[in-house]
């Protein structure tokens, strides 16, 4: 009897290194949500990076894919060099290690995995195990209140990861939604904002939530070139609005107001989110003038507006990139009339405008990184038709 020579699934395992870095990447975001200082989490990424880059190596690729791999990579290593910082490299391995993976199957793995780790945070602290359950502070309104963060380290970053996952799950499920699901996750996203008070985040939600039933229920929208033409406009308002509001002009250093009655305005409605970059650091970090085309090592300070994060920690350059690559995310959204997909980069553009969860050193909690995993290809026109790894034939999943 003649024994059946086994061979080595090089796909199996290829997708399983993607898998795995994947699996750190969430466990590292949980952990940081968490009261715990993990203090290995830059070995942590390491491994990840290790990970997807041997991904990489297993997969074949075009040489026009060789050569913007190579372009962005370029970007990446000169970022690191200039500012110390190097998640546009990790980023740009990420994306392209996605390639031959059923992205609707790995956003699915995330939510689910994300889901789990908020819910294990929840029932540590709500049993006193680990965790505070709330805070009892002045937030900057003026008055004392007690807001639930059950776990996870802030009110805010509670309802912010409640919207994340609703977000995930309105885009991974939507088609399947039934009309009192999106009616519970309102009386959800309501009731959590009671406990955390997040104003931001419950209203971010409920757009989400909105937009999300719109798809669903007028089939047609989606297909409506109008549609994305109007997402991109918000987007580019969203970045535009950021730098125009980061000018240093527009504020006095010497009586601590705003000489711009328009920004003025809307700083009073993002809870002195602009009057941070002014005044919460002495040199008035995130300003424009503390800019360049690759941002330096000094370039640290933490605040919350996101957009203008992306150019006060990685450059001018890096950030034009980044904007740009978002807008090529649309125009493929309209393309394969991704709806869904149009709806939670709306969502979490908005909210990049006064939070910055999104940009961060966690590839794990940017699902738009994913996105870009999943249409990289058609979004630079370097698409090799026949996909395939290095050491065998593997037919692209291409989601519906």
């Amino acid at each position: 009897m003649v024994k059946e020579k086994r061979t080595w699934d090089w796909n199996r395992a290829a997708a399983l290194l993607l898998y795995m870095s994947v699996t750190l990447e969430i466990v590292i975001v949980i952990v940081d949500k968490s009261d715990y200082i993990n203090p290995i989490e830059g070995q942590l990424f390491r491994v990840t990076f290790l990970l997807a880059a041997v991904k990489v190596l297993l997969t074949k690729y075009s040489r026009k894919e060789w050569i913007a791999l190579l372009l962005f990579g370029i970007l990446g290593l000169v970022s690191y060099k200039a500012t110390g910082r190097n998640e546009i490299l990790r980023i740009v391995v990420f994306v392209a290690a996605c390639k031959h993976t059923d992205m609707r199957k790995m956003l699915k793995y995330v939510f689910y995995m994300t889901l789990a780790g908020c819910l294990l945070l929840m029932a540590l602290s709500v049993t006193g195990i680990f965790g505070r359950l709330a805070l009892e502070t002045d937030f900057g309104r003026g008055y004392m209140q007690t807001r639930y963060c059950l776990g996870l380290g802030h009110p805010n970053a509670l309802h912010c990861m409640f919207m994340m996952l609703v977000l995930l799950g309105l885009y991974v499920y939507n088609s399947k939604m039934k009309w009192y699901s999106y009616l519970l996750l309102l009386a959800m996203n309501y009731s959590l904002f009671l406990l955390t008070d997040s104003k931001t985040g419950m209203l971010v939600t409920f757009c989400g939530i909105a937009g999300s039933a719109a798809m669903h229920y007028w089939k047609r929208l989606a297909g409506m070139k109008w549609v994305y033409g109007a997402g991109m406009a918000l987007f580019l308002f969203c970045v535009i609005f950021s730098v125009s509001v980061a000018d240093r002009r527009v504020a006095n250093p010497i009586n601590y107001c705003f000489i711009n009655k328009a920004v003025a305005f809307a700083d009073d409605h993002l809870n002195g989110r602009i009057r941070d970059l002014y005044y919460g650091s002495s040199t008035a970090e995130g300003t424009t003038d503390t800019w360049s085309l690759f941002s330096g090592p000094d370039n640290e300070y933490y605040f919350d507006m996101g957009f203008v994060r992306i150019f006060y920690w990685y450059g001018i350059l890096p950030g034009t990139v980044y904007v740009m690559m978002n807008v090529l995310l649309l125009w493929q959204c309209a393309r394969k009339k991704d709806g869904a997909g149009l709806v939670m980069m709306m969502a979490l553009a908005v909210y990049t405008v006064v939070e910055a969860h999104i940009i961060s050193v966690y590839i794990g909690r940017n699902y738009i990184l994913f996105l870009m995993g999943m249409y990289a290809g058609d979004m630079l026109w370097i698409g090799s038709g026949q996909e395939e790894y290095l050491w065998g034939t593997y037919r692209l999943i291409v989601p519906k």
